[in-house]
């Protein structure tokens, strides 16, 4: 391998820690829609449409990307949906 392929094989890999990522909320069956919004108004701060759509998607294909962004701040707004007792996850 040469320097330059070196070079690019390791940007690439420094590239990819520093990507966006994706909090992911799942449909859990038990919450009603009212208390899924108003959850993403408030941790996500989606406006009220933004919301709504999120919570559809979620209903009808078990789970949305409903934030994307740096890891360390992704999971602070996971840990406050789990404190609500949704689920979610960082993908």
């Amino acid at each position: 391998m040469s320097t330059q392929e070196k070079q690019k094989f390791l940007g690439d890999s420094l590239t990819k820690e520093k990507k966006d990522r994706f909090l992911i909320l799942h449909n859990d069956d038990v919450h009603t829609f009212d208390y899924v919004i108003d959850a993403l108004i408030d941790i996500c701060q989606h406006d009220t449409l933004q919301a709504e759509q999120c919570t559809m998607i979620i209903h009808f294909k078990g789970k949305c990307s409903v934030k994307a962004g740096k890891y360390e701040k992704l999971k602070s707004m996971k840990q406050e949906f789990i404190n609500l007792e949704l689920d979610a996850t960082i993908d």
